[in-house]
């Protein structure tokens, strides 16, 4: 069977092209793609060839989306064809073949295939808040207000978080963060932000600050506003290593914790404290959602085509500001 997807020459380089999908093992499903959402900095900086990235190309980017089940192989047991699945790692593809095992059905009908596709990046803001161990009534900052940050702060406050303060350059994101839950929005270049962080905290500073920029620079601020033995989750990828960092004075004397929170610490069975498994993570999320606690569409900004990947990567590339969610609709391809 073919499929198309969207693959990346070489650095720079956006085509959409054919590919032949393998046979269906034992507890393998065939899966149609319905959306595919982009993962606008990871995948931006791997289409540039960053440092903190592999560099190699060809690439097939794309590892959070929402799709179908058309064929379920032999010994698949709790799937069939006609179930919606939270997808994984499939790529901005068309078709994939998965192992069943590691799937979740969407069960709600009221959750859209579109706000499922997003899963896998809430997912990853999710663990990271969970790291951050939060208590009733802890401050929380958190750095850059993308999806990530934007998710992080509904998490931080849906933890018992107070106050939630979420810090962005770009002012239309500072007010999405306050609609979302954030208590309080702050511009990290106002001159007076570390005192206005130790002003909402009653002098204290942050008990956690949930870094999701991956700008060295963003680290060392996160630092100066946290407070006495609290911690900073390092959630955001670091592509950039420019800006220095003062351990004994910044870390060590005020007895902070940097906390480590790349999705890949996962475990991939057995959830623990602060450690879940990808699964038990979307299946939370699909609570959330069909609660009302978790809101995912007023992020979802553009849905398009993907025969439109290359004038959408060229976007996330030249402009600063981006929007923020995109994702690709696979089953009303444009001719």
């Amino acid at each position: 069977m073919k499929g198309y997807r969207v693959v990346w020459p070489a650095a720079g380089r956006i085509e959409l092209a054919d590919f032949t999908l393998p046979a269906l093992k034992p507890g393998d499903v065939l899966i149609e793609t319905e959306y595919s959402a982009i993962s606008a900095g990871t995948e931006k900086a791997w289409l540039k060839g960053m440092p903190n990235t592999s560099g190699k190309f060809p690439q097939y980017p794309g590892y959070s989306a929402s799709g179908r089940i058309l064929e379920a192989g032999s010994d698949v047991e709790g799937l069939k064809a006609g179930d919606r699945v939270i997808c994984y790692y499939t790529g901005h593809a068309s078709h994939a073949v998965k192992p069943a095992e590691g799937l979740v059905k969407i069960e709600d009908p009221a959750v859209s295939s579109l706000e499922a596709a997003f899963f896998e990046i809430a997912s990853i803001a999710m663990q990271g808040v969970r790291k951050a161990r939060l208590e009733l009534g802890e401050s929380v900052l958190v750095m850059g207000q993308g999806l990530l940050g934007l998710l992080a702060v509904q998490f931080a406050q849906l933890s018992g978080g107070l106050p939630v303060i979420a810090a962005d350059l770009n002012e239309a994101r500072r007010q999405l963060s306050v609609q979302l839950g954030a208590d309080h929005a702050l511009s990290p270049m106002d001159e007076y932000f570390r005192e206005a962080v130790e002003e909402l905290t009653q002098g204290r500073k942050a008990n956690a600050v949930i870094e999701v920029t991956g700008v060295a620079v963003a680290l060392k601020q996160a630092l100066a506003c946290t407070a006495r033995q609290g911690r900073v989750i390092l959630l955001g990828c670091t592509r950039i290593n420019d800006a220095f960092v003062d351990f004994y004075k910044d870390v060590h004397l005020p007895g902070i914790s940097l906390i480590g929170a790349h999705q890949f610490v996962r475990p991939d069975r057995d959830s623990h404290p602060g450690y879940w498994t990808r699964q038990d993570e979307f299946r939370t999320l699909h609570r959330l959602l069909s609660a009302g606690k978790l809101k995912l569409a007023p992020m979802i900004s553009e849905v398009t085509a993907p025969e439109n990947a290359p004038m959408v990567y060229k976007r996330l590339i030249e402009e600063e500001h981006a929007p923020l969610g995109i994702a690709f609709h696979w089953t009303k391809r444009e001719e």
